[in-house]
């Protein structure tokens, strides 16, 4: 009988393969980061780029910021005056327009047409438990937003005309108690189309999976370290073809490598977790496609993965909280505390 676990594997190989066709190659791993002087000293876990010109970020203070220039110079402020609000998470769609999300209380969402000149409430949770923890735009229109369990089941908002209005979605996914999901890079969850994906932690690790937008769930157990409020997965970032890498860990024992990223397939529901993993607890990663690599950060240092989350390296001692690559070019963006923001090198 032919073992599970290289079946999965084999699979995993197949799938990065044929998503990694010829790109033209800068350098063979990634060179380190381009520090960005900012005007703020908040934590940016909140982060948009939307070309090498435009990044969007968020962060604690209720603070705002953006670049058109590439990092030279920014526009920054305060969201609708909530200086004491954490906006955890941000999507940008061009220089005027951006969604933000709080993590904690008043659970809100707010949207700027004016380019941060303005901030307008799009929606506001009534229970005084809610707490949202990212937001995924799988197209201009279509967007997602997750938020802890509220009588067990998983908070899962939906827009579908660019952050205007929010609902919830119609058949909401069952959580363990003490299951919850990570803010740290607003990066969760992900969507392709009308498949969503929620990584989680806390007592449970899971990967919740719908294929049919919300309609109906799979849920499986991850090989992530978990039962601990601190351990689980932090993030997600989408490869195609069904396959999603994690990475997390425990930010309260970030040098612990053990359970701290692996490989999720959707088309079996196998997991395969890294062979050589990063080095400790990760709170961002995503996929920079046009050089086939896969970039993790973490308070403690950057990884990269050329092989689609089987192995790791490090490449840069500079910790941060989130990581995104630019929607429209080739360009990979950081942030973290102390108002840090850094380009990749390549």
């Amino acid at each position: 009988m032919i073992n599970r676990s290289l079946l999965a594997l084999s699979i995993l190989i197949a799938l990065f393969s044929c998503n990694s066709n010829s790109a033209p190659s800068y350098s063979e791993q990634p060179l380190g980061w381009e520090l960005k002087e900012t005007p703020v000293k908040s934590s940016l876990r909140g982060l948009s780029a939307v070309t090498a010109e435009i990044v969007w970020a968020s962060g604690s203070g209720g603070t705002w910021l953006k670049t058109l220039d590439g990092g030279e110079t920014w526009e920054h402020g305060v969201i609708a005056g909530l200086d004491t609000v954490d906006f955890r998470s941000i999507h940008a769609f061009d220089a005027m327009n951006a969604v933000v999300v709080s993590a904690g209380q008043p659970a809100v969402i707010y949207k700027t047409s004016d380019g941060g000149a303005s901030w307008g409430l799009k929606y506001q949770e009534e229970d005084e438990l809610a707490f949202f923890d990212g937001i995924a735009f799988p197209s201009p229109d279509l967007g997602y937003v997750i938020g802890d369990p509220l009588e067990g089941k998983w908070t899962i908002l939906k827009s579908a005309n660019q952050g205007e209005s929010w609902y919830p979605i119609d058949s909401l996914p069952v959580a363990e108690p003490g299951e919850a999901a990570f803010a740290a890079s607003a990066t969760s969850l992900v969507a392709a189309g009308n498949q969503i994906w929620l990584g989680t932690g806390g007592t449970a690790s899971k990967m919740h999976y719908s294929s049919d937008g919300g309609s109906s769930w799979t849920q499986v157990k991850s090989p992530f370290v978990q039962g601990e409020s601190s351990q689980g997965i932090f993030s997600l970032a989408n490869l195609g073809s069904g396959q999603i890498v994690a990475v997390g860990g425990d930010y309260l024992d970030e040098p612990m490598r053990e359970g701290v990223a692996a490989n999720f397939l959707s088309s079996t529901g196998e997991w395969v977790p890294a062979q050589e993993a990063p080095g400790g607890y990760r709170s961002g990663v995503s996929y920079f496609s046009m050089q086939k690599w896969l970039i993790a950060v973490g308070p403690g240092g950057s990884d990269y993965s050329k092989d689609g989350g089987l192995t790791w390296e490090a490449f840069s001692g500079e910790g941060f909280h989130a990581v995104k690559m630019g929607q429209a070019d080739g360009s990979v963006w950081a942030s973290g505390s102390e108002g840090r923001v850094g380009k990749l090198l390549y």
